[in-house]
């Protein structure tokens, strides 16, 4: 038997690009981890530092946001609020002694379903080579 760390990764996906993204990369059977629960959101803008520390609190060991690619926003700007938030976060993060690796944002339109794959596959990596379930897990905490 075999005690292999499988990340559990909570993933708020655009409704108009990333979603889709990934939908792609389903429908044409491109490969990658199913670590990933996916969550459509109307837009990435919509994304509140909120849903990110629940997650972790909650027991994700990682978080991806997905959006539109910059200027390709439905919604105008909203991506351009996620990467402001999204910055800020990240350092507040590393604050609080959560490593920051265990958050990522990226850009990934509705016809980049290998880009989805690529990019979940690398952040669900990124976390793995932290070796460790997130430690602020409530479950942790509860122990």
């Amino acid at each position: 038997m075999t005690d292999e760390y499988y990340p559990r990764i909570v993933g708020l996906l655009c409704n108009w690009c990333t979603y889709a993204g990934a939908d792609l990369a389903g429908t044409t059977r491109i490969k990658y981890p199913q670590n990933i629960r996916a969550i459509r959101i109307p837009c990435s803008g919509r994304v509140s530092p909120h849903f990110i520390l629940t997650s972790l609190f909650s027991g994700a060991d990682g978080v991806f946001i997905g959006g539109c690619h910059p200027a390709d926003c439905h919604y105008n700007e909203g991506n351009y609020y996620a990467r402001r938030r999204f910055s800020v976060l990240k350092s507040f993060l590393d604050f609080m002694g959560v490593e920051p690796e265990r958050l990522t944002l990226e850009w990934v339109s509705a016809s980049e379903g290998d880009r989805f794959a690529e990019v979940v596959t690398d952040f669900t990596g990124q976390v793995k080579a932290l070796g460790q379930p997130n430690p602020y897990s409530r479950k942790e905490l509860e122990d």
